[in-house]
């Protein structure tokens, strides 16, 4: 039963605004159907996501990395920086090599739909002084978290033994981020 949720929950993805294709095309298959390389429809719609996410999450730090002016906080955006670029580029490379449908997915998998994303971005580039920290602590800890709860849900359906190790390592990083955001956080309203 909750392998079947998850399913749903990866498969919902394909259908929010912003994670389905202006121009609808044949999704990735949500089965354990491999691509040649091992990974499956799933694997890929993870990747996908995953990708997208993580090019909101680099822009998001990059828009505030220079600007920050807790010391903690410049340090854990300077770490989450250097730490999705490899990741993106892993990923990246994994989906290329799933072949031409898989790089395609990934191609048309647009993340800036999501919510408000972009209010959430000008209100970043707006912000000055201090204000850059709040604003990029409360986009940034949801963010984290979002990426953390599909990477744990993805550890129970993916095929691929890479792609799951990743999925592991992205929960556990992710959700360390957020305790950290949080400490943050809290330590600015005291």
């Amino acid at each position: 039963m909750r392998r079947l949720r998850t399913v749903a929950l990866l498969a919902a993805l394909l259908l929010v605004p912003g994670c389905a294709s202006a121009s609808p095309a044949p999704a990735p298959a949500a089965t354990a159907a491999t691509t040649g390389t091992g990974m499956s429809g799933l694997d890929v719609v993870f990747l996908a996501t995953l990708a997208a996410h993580t090019e909101q999450t680099l822009e998001m730090v990059r828009l505030g990395r220079d600007r920050v002016t807790d010391r903690k906080l410049r340090t854990l955006v300077a770490a989450i920086e250097a730490t999705e670029s490899d990741e993106l580029a892993t990923v990246r490379g994994w989906l290329r090599d799933a072949g031409p449908a898989a790089a395609e997915a990934a191609r048309r998998h647009d993340h800036g739909g999501h919510g408000t994303a972009a209010e959430d971005m000008a209100r970043l580039r707006a912000a000055r002084g201090e204000e850059v920290d709040r604003v990029l602590l409360d986009l940034l800890g949801p963010h984290q978290d979002a990426a953390a709860d599909l990477a744990r849900a993805h550890q129970t359906v993916g095929a691929d033994p890479r792609v799951r190790d990743l999925a592991g390592r992205v929960e556990r990083s992710r959700t360390a981020e957020v305790t950290l955001m949080a400490e943050l956080a809290a330590g600015r309203r005291t």
